[in-house]
């Protein structure tokens, strides 16, 4: 295989890849974008692990959408 042949290969590969990621969240806001708005809100000045520790401690406030894409991620969903 030369070495043309590779990159070809590697470019394909990371295009396709790239498509499939893009599928697991909707424009619509699916999945843990759902969340955005209220991290920003609750936990802007948070990050990494802090953040999703400040999102648990504030799961109440949560919007309807945040709780439900939580809760499925939680299930293995997301």
């Amino acid at each position: 295989m030369t070495i043309k042949t590779m990159m070809m290969a590697a470019a394909l590969l990371a295009a396709t890849a790239g498509g499939a990621f893009a599928q697991q969240t909707p424009q619509g806001g699916g999945g843990m974008a759902a969340c955005r708005e209220d991290a920003q809100k609750f936990c802007a000045d948070k990050t990494g692990p802090d953040r999703r520790a400040c999102m648990e401690a504030n799961k109440d406030k949560l919007s309807d959408a945040c709780k439900a894409a939580r809760a499925a991620r939680a299930q293995g969903g997301q």
